[in-house]
C-alpha cells in the first residue's frame, strides 16, 4: 500500500473552519514525519499523555513513526496544533482501520493552560469528525465510526470525549505474565510440536526456517482467514482484506515473522490439515532490562474449541519468550467478553496490570 491509497483530506485547512478557534499565533498543519525534532516531540507528548494516564510511558519514537511515517500514511493523516513559539502542543492523528472503522490518537500537552488545553482538544475532534465524513465518504458509507481509547482513570480525557459525543463502550484488560527460564520446556519446540492431533508451527518460510525468507503466503493467508472466523461475532469486528491485515501488522515496529504461529487439527493417518488457530506475536522492548513478548492476536475458530488450542498456543508463546531470554508476555483481553478468556488468561498467570477503554462516536457521512 501507498500513500496515494489514502482516503483521508490531507490539507487541514480543507478540513477544518477558516477560524479554527485557537488563540492568536497559534497555528495548524500536517507535521513532518521525517524531521527528527518533531518526532521527539510527538514522543515526548504521548510519553506524557501515558503517564498522566496509567502512571509510566511506554511508547518510543518507533511507535510515534507508525502515525507519521510515509509508510504510515498510507492510511492514516494527522494534525499537529503549534503555539506561538512553533512548539507542538497537541496532536491528532486518524487510522483508516478497516471498512466502517477510523481509529483516533488525541494527545493535548498536559502543562498549558486548561482553557487553551480545551481549544486544542475542540481543534483535533473537529478534524477528526472531517476526516471520518472524509473516509466514509471514499468508502461509500452513511457512517462513520470514530473509535478512540482512554486510560481508565484519565478523567481529563473522558471529560472531553463525553463534551465531543463520544461514548464508553467498552473496557479492556491489559495483562502481563512473567515467565522463567526453565519455562523454555513448556512445549517440545515452539518452531513444531503436535498435542492430541493438533499441530502447532510457525508459518513456513521461502527457503526453509532459517533462510530469513519471506512467510509462506498460503500460511499467512491461513492465519488472516482463521482470524477473521474467530473474531466474526467479537465486538466491533469490521472485515478486513487480507492486504490491509498484512500491511498494519508489519507496521508494528514489535513485528517479527518468527512470532506468528498456526494451529493444524490433523484427524487420524493421512489427514489433511486444517487450520483452527493462530496466534500473532509481537516483541515488546524494553531500554532497561530484558524485551518481553506480546499477543497482539489470538484466535481459535469455533469449530476447534474445547481441543486445547487456545491453551497451545498460549504455551507456545511463554516457551519461545523464554528460550529468548525474555521475562513477560502481555496480552489485552476484553473485560466484557462473553467467551470468558479471561478465565483461560488468569489460570495460566496473566494478571491485570492497568486498564483502558474504547470510546466510539458515529459520523453521518455527507
Amino acid at each position: 500500500m501507498t500513500s496515494e491509497d489514502n482516503r483521508f483530506e490531507s490539507d487541514p485547512d480543507d478540513a477544518l473552519p477558516e477560524d479554527p478557534g485557537l488563540p492568536d499565533g497559534w497555528v495548524v498543519e500536517a507535521p513532518d514525519g521525517a524531521d527528527d525534532a518533531t518526532v521527539a516531540r510527538l514522543t515526548e507528548l504521548l510519553r506524557g499523555h501515558e503517564r498522566a494516564g496509567r502512571g509510566w510511558a511506554g511508547s518510543s519514537a518507533e511507535a510515534v513513526l507508525v502515525e507519521v511515517s510515509e509508510r504510515g500514511l498510507a492510511t492514516r493523516e494527522n494534525l499537529v496544533v503549534r503555539d506561538p513559539d512553533g512548539r507542538v502542543q497537541a496532536w491528532g492523528s486518524v487510522h483508516d482501520r478497516a471498512e466502517g472503522r477510523m481509529l483516533l490518537v488525541h494527545v493535548v500537552d498536559r502543562a498549558i493552560d486548561e482553557r487553551i488545553a480545551d481549544r486544542c482538544s475542540d481543534v483535533l475532534f473537529a478534524w477528526a469528525e472531517a476526516q471520518a465524513r472524509a473516509v466514509g465518504a471514499a468508502r461509500g458509507l452513511a457512517e462513520q465510526q470514530i473509535d478512540t481509547g482512554a486510560f481508565a482513570d484519565d478523567e481529563r480525557q473522558h471529560g472531553w470525549l463525553e463534551d465531543a459525543g463520544f461514548r464508553r463502550v467498552r473496557t479492556w484488560w491489559q495483562m502481563s505474565r512473567s515467565v522463567e527460564a526453565d519455562e523454555a520446556e513448556l512445549v517440545p519446540d515452539p518452531a513444531r510440536w503436535e498435542r492430541r492431533g493438533v499441530v502447532f508451527r510457525r508459518v513456513e518460510r521461502d527457503g526453509g526456517p532459517d533462510s530469513g525468507g519471506m512467510p509462506v503466503e498460503a500460511d499467512l493467508r491461513a492465519v488472516h482467514d482463521v482470524l477473521e472466523g474467530a473474531f466474526t461475532d467479537h465486538f466491533n469486528s469490521a472485515e478486513e482484506t487480507f492486504q490491509e491485515f498484512i500491511h498494519r501488522l508489519r507496521e508494528d515496529p514489535g513485528h517479527r515473522w518468527d512470532h506468528w504461529w498456526i494451529a493444524e487439527i490433523v484427524d487420524g493417518d493421512g489427514g489433511v490439515p486444517e487450520p483452527a488457530g493462530a496466534l500473532v506475536g509481537t516483541v515488546s522492548e524494553s531500554a532497561t532490562g530484558p524485551d518481553g513478548s506480546y499477543v497482539s492476536y489470538l484466535g481459535v475458530l469455533e469449530s476447534a474449541r474445547g481441543r486445547g488450542v487456545a491453551t497451545g498456543l498460549l504455551r507456545t508463546i511463554i516457551a519461545d519468550a523464554a528460550a529468548r531470554g525474555r521475562d513477560r508476555v502481555g496480552l489485552e483481553v476484553d473485560a466484557d467478553s462473553p467467551t470468558g478468556a479471561d478465565g483461560l488468561y488468569t489460570s495460566m498467570g496473566w494478571g491485570t496490570k492497568y486498564v483502558t477503554e474504547s470510546w466510539h462516536k458515529d459520523v453521518t457521512v455527507r
